[in-house]
Parts: C-alpha cells; sequence; structure tokens
C-alpha cells in the first residue's frame, strides 16, 4: 500500500528533506506540501524547492483544502504551527508524524490529547540509529547503574533553536527510568564556579552551538579507571527524512494512540 505523505513547511530546513525523502520512497507518494500563508513561496513546485526538480506539485497554505488528497501528515515545524495542524488532522482522522521540538507542558499537553481521535507518532529524532541509541542507553544504564558518572554531550548547528535538544532531553529519559531516578530532579544542565563535588545521582548536559552540525550526541558512563561512551553523528539530514516517512507509512496502518520511534523499528 503507498501511503501518501503531506509535508508541512516545505520550506523548511527539515521540510525539503522530507519531501526529498518521501519522492525518492518505494512505498509511499508526497501528494501535500505547504508553506506559510503569504509566503512568497506559495505555488512553487515543491521538488524544486527542495532542491531535487520539479515533481508537478505546488506548494500550497491551506492544509484543510487538501484533506482528501493525504493519509499521513509528516510535521517538523513549530509549536503554534504543530498545533493548528494537529485539530484539522484530528479533525478529519489523518494520522501525524510529529518531529517538532519546543513545545511548553501545557502546549504537549494539547498535542497529547489529540491520541484519543488519531495515531500520533512524536519522536525527538527519527534517525534509526539515535533509536538503536536509546536501546543501547537504556542497557548501559541498568547494567552500570549507580556505579558510573552519566554525562550527555550533544551539539548542533547554529540556527538551531531550543537547548538542549530534543534527543538530548530524550536520552536523559532513558537513562533517568533506567536507573530509578526522576530526570526534573536530577537533571543539570550547566557548571559555574565553585559546584563543589559531583553528585553521582545527577545526569548532567552539556551544550553547543555553531556552524553546520547536523546533531553529534554522546552519552559517557564515567567510572573510576574506565568508561563507556555511546556516540552518534549525524552527516545529513536525511538520516531524518527517510525515519521520518518510514515511520509515516507504519502510522498509516495504527489505529488512535500515542507512538514513537521504537515502534516503529520494533524496539520495545
Amino acid at each position: 500500500m503507498t501511503t501518501r505523505i503531506a509535508v508541512a513547511g516545505a520550506n523548511g530546513r527539515m521540510g525539503k528533506i522530507i519531501v526529498e525523502a518521501a519522492a525518492a520512497a518505494d512505498n509511499a507518494a508526497l501528494s501535500v506540501a505547504t508553506v506559510r500563508a503569504g509566503s512568497s513561496l506559495l505555488g512553487v513546485d515543491a521538488g524544486e524547492l527542495a532542491g531535487i526538480g520539479k515533481v508537478s506539485l505546488s506548494t500550497v497554505a491551506s492544509l484543510e483544502d487538501c484533506i482528501s488528497e493525504f493519509d499521513v501528515l509528516i510535521d517538523f515545524t513549530l509549536p503554534d504551527a504543530t498545533l493548528a495542524n494537529a485539530a484539522i488532522c484530528a479533525k478529519h482522522g489523518k494520522g501525524m508524524v510529529i518531529g517538532t521540538t519546543g513545545f511548553t507542558a501545557a502546549q504537549k499537553d494539547e498535542l497529547l490529547a489529540y491520541q484519543a481521535k488519531i495515531p500520533l507518532c512524536l519522536a525527538s529524532n527519527f534517525s534509526t540509529g539515535v533509536n538503536l541509541c536509546f536501546k543501547l542507553l537504556d542497557v548501559a544504564a541498568r547494567v552500570l547503574g549507580d556505579d558510573v558518572d552519566i554525562e550527555v554531550y550533544e551539539a548542533h548547528h547554529r540556527h538551531k533553536l531550543d537547548a538542549p535538544s530534543g534527543t538530548a532531553l530524550s536520552m536523559g529519559e532513558v537513562l533517568a527510568n533506567a536507573t530509578g531516578r526522576d530526570l526534573d530532579s536530577v537533571a543539570v544542565y550547566g557548571r559555574e564556579g565553585q559546584t563543589g563535588e559531583r553528585d553521582r545521582k545527577t545526569i548532567g548536559f552539556a551544550t553547543v552551538r555553531g556552524g553546520d552540525i547536523v546533531g553529534d550526541h554522546t552519552v559517557s558512563f564515567l567510572a573510576d579507571g574506565e568508561r563507556v561512551e555511546i556516540t552518534h553523528k549525524a552527516t545529513s539530514r536525511m538520516a531524518f527524512g527517510r525515519g521520518a516517512v518510514r515511520a509515516a507509512t507504519w502510522i498509516n496502518e495504527q489505529s488512535a494512540g500515542l507512538f514513537d520511534m521504537q515502534d516503529v523499528l520494533k524496539l520495545r
């Protein structure tokens, strides 16, 4: 079965990548590409916008006007736009794949309420490799437990708006759950001055922003005499685009509920 995919924010950094990935997929078809109302890019061919050549699909502003033309929406935009799109999809029974980050707690609650009506695949990172790392981190944290200090390092391009990255926070959640801790209580997001001796129960986060780094993540398990490090480095955003399209084809076969890439990849 071919899954018809709509891409929100087709002119964005990730939107262009997802357009390319959807257009190239064997079991999916790019059927809708949206841009912001009033954009100078309205009516532009989505393939030319993404730099892959003409695909005979013009960008539109209204998702609801094209509701019969797609099965699943992939949305990597901004929280307010994603929530507006989620309301439309819930109204019409369309599944969503969501890679948007930076939601407030209230926005996240609003979004998650739609799982009662439609299937949602919500993930901080759609890379197959990163999601394998989540599994490995769970195993490592359970084995090493409280005998190590745990530090999470992440680096991204200068244009990224949120910090730490959604992926780093997801890694922190995996680590906290595996060691029986509450991340909100044990997370340390920066150190400066006389911080005192490190509390082994804490999970530290270090953030770097600069250049054109696609995404680097390393978790270090630091013991006396040895350390274990699990690292993922993304060299192309296409890893995220292919994963999002894979998730869309999977979510198209699901009933209402909340899912993530661990479900898509059968890593549970």
